[in-house]
Order: C-alpha cells, then structure tokens, then sequence
C-alpha cells in the first residue's frame, strides 16, 4: 500500500491552490474587464494593446443615464461654461453636450433596469412558491403516473427559448399580452417552475416525515406543518432555487426582445442597442453591463449562508 508523505501532501495542496487560482482568475477577467471599461475614456476602449493603467471617470455612466443631444459645430463659450461639470467632461472628451436652458431628462436605461427587477423578482417568487407546493405534494402523497407527471413538467425544458418564441410572440398577440410586464412574468414563471419542482423535490425527499407525523399527533394540521416544519427545514432548497430562477430571469433575452419593444422591455435587449456618435460606444454598454450585474451578484450573496448549509442542518437525521 502506498503512503502519502506529509511532503507530498503539501505538493499536491499547492497544485489544487494553484489550479483554484487560475480558474478563479480566468472567471473573473471578463467581469474585471467590463468593470474597467466602464470608466475608460471612449477612446482608450478599444485601443490596441488594450490600456490597463488609466485616469478613471464616470462620463459613461453620465451617458448611460441621460439622453444626449447631438450640437453641429463648435460650441460657443458661454454654452459651455453653463453646461453642467458632467456636460464639460462628456464634451471635452469629444462627445455631445446638452443645450444649455434644457433640464436633465433620465435616457431609458433606468426605466429597464426597473423592468428587468419587477419581472425577475416576481417570476422568481411565483415559480419558487409553486415548484415548492407541487414538490412537496409529489414527495409526501403518491399518485398514479407520477413518475410521468415529472417527466412531462421536466420536458418543458428540453426545448431552448429560442425555438419556442415565435409561436409565443403570435399566441401573446392575439390575446394583446405582448410587451406587457405580465406576459413576461407568466413566461419567465412557466420556464424557471418545472426546474423549481425538479429541485424542490430532490431537497423534500432528504426532509424525514417523521417531523410532520410527529406535529400532525401534537395536533398541528397538515398546513400547519408544512410552514412551521418543512419549511424552515428546506430553506437551503428555495433558496438555491431562488438563485438559479432570479439568474434566468435576469439574464433572459431572447423573450425579452421579441415579447417587448418599450414599456416593458427589459435591460439585456436594451443594453446592446446602445450606441455613440457614429460608433457603438462600448464604455456605455459596458457601464450598463456592470450595473446589471450588480443585483444578482447582492442577491446571491444574501443568501450564501442558506446555500452553504445542509438541508437538515441542526436535526436528527433519519
């Protein structure tokens, strides 16, 4: 039998470190790359080597936020000392500037940002709740055909989006549900609960039943130890659940951009549409990205201690 040296340990330690550091490194770059390019100067975006050492600023941001007016000529220099100081920056660095006499109008961008939290947060809530109710219904109770019933909810997402979304786009016209918030909240729900359930499921089976036999004799009803006894137990479930179905609502486009044109339409089909004076102004796209980026990475991290614990953390195992 071999042995394994104390020596040897440490190598191999090193090289799973080393290994973790590389990974970790190559998923971080595209988001270090994003966050940078969002506080470039346009011309240092796409400049060849790229610039990793630069003056940061905040005019993309400006932009991304506000709608820009397009002035022929030079400015004259009384317009420009009574532009803002984020008017002065934008137009020093080569870009528009506002009419002076205009007040500051919001661009698009905040009105999807807000879209894309209202369909995602919803959807998620919806499908979450539901999956949850049907899963423990499929572990606690058997029924004939179960084992079908699964497959047919598991089969609706075997086909991609994308093949799926015209025949959607002609069925929410007829029923004049295109470019609605609830048409995208009933789409995104009905995607994300078949995987809700799937993995709802596999999180009520680990939960013993002997925890609700014993509530149901102290007089609890069958309501009542579902949300005073299983719940509680599943938490780590729903909120893994959560995460995955709030990350395909958030980042869903191809629905988005063909179920919406303005009122509701979401930030991913908005975000590349972005473009400059003449040229797709890749600092804006990139600032909008970054801000998107933003919630699902808070949400993830409010819940890291659900996800980091055993579904039957603190209890007696069966």
């Amino acid at each position: 039998m071999a042995v394994v040296t104390s020596s040897g340990r440490r190598v191999t330690n090193r090289i799973a470190i080393a290994a973790i550091l590389v990974i970790t490194i190559i998923f971080l770059a595209p988001i270090y790359w994003i966050a940078s390019t969002a506080f470039k100067p346009r011309q240092l975006a796409t400049s060849v080597p790229p610039t990793v050492l630069f003056q940061p600023e905040v005019t993309p941001f400006v932009k991304l936020f506000t709608k820009r007016v397009q002035l022929r000529g030079p400015v004259d220099p009384e317009v420009y000392d009574a532009a803002p100081w984020w008017e002065q920056a934008i137009y020093d660095g080569g870009e528009r500037v506002l009419r002076v006499g205009d007040s500051v109008q919001l661009s698009a961008y905040p009105n999807r940002f807000m879209n894309s939290l209202i369909v995602a947060i919803t959807s998620t809530f919806l499908a979450v709740a539901m999956g949850t109710l049907t899963a423990y219904g499929f572990s606690r109770f058997k029924m004939k055909g179960e084992d079908d019933l699964l497959f047919f909810i598991l089969s609706t997402r075997m086909l991609p989006p994308v093949v799926v979304a015209i025949p959607m786009f002609l069925m929410y016209r007829v029923f004049g549900m295109t470019d609605t918030h609830l048409g995208l909240i009933i789409l995104y729900t009905a995607f994300n609960l078949s995987f809700a359930v799937w993995l709802m499921k596999g999180f009520m089976d680990e939960i013993p039943k002997e925890y609700e036999e014993a509530a149901l004799v102290d007089g609890y009803t069958r309501l009542q130890s579902f949300f005073k006894i299983v719940l509680p137990e599943a938490t780590t479930g729903i909120a893994a659940t959560a995460v995955f179905s709030f990350i395909f609502a958030w980042n869903e486009y191809a629905f988005a951009l063909i179920m919406t044109n303005r009122r509701a339409q979401t930030a991913p089909p908005f975000i590349p549409a972005q473009v400059g004076s003449g040229l797709t102004d890749w600092t804006v796209i990139a600032a909008g990205t970054f801000l998107f980026l933003v919630p699902v990475a808070i949400f993830t991290f409010a819940l890291r201690g659900h996800l980091l614990r055993g579904v039957t953390f603190g209890a007696i195992r069966k």
